[in-house]
């Protein structure tokens, strides 16, 4: 915290811890996560996957992957 200096003015003491108070319990604001997009609606997921090519492909092709 910065050093707080009264330039000018008849504050009291009390007057100043208030005003301390006031400005030291201020808070920042903090910022919002950014919440990653939900991808149930890419049409990329409805596309096909490619088909695996070479030796012993047409076996795998039935697999779950």
């Amino acid at each position: 915290m910065t050093h707080l200096k009264i330039i000018n003015g008849n504050a009291t003491p009390e007057e100043i811890a208030a005003v301390v108070i006031a400005l030291a319990s201020r808070t920042i604001p903090q910022a919002k996560a950014v919440q990653k997009p939900k991808n149930w609606r890419n049409p990329a997921h409805y596309q096909r996957k490619p088909l695996p090519f070479g030796q012993g492909a047409w076996r795998s092709s039935g697999l779950p992957r």
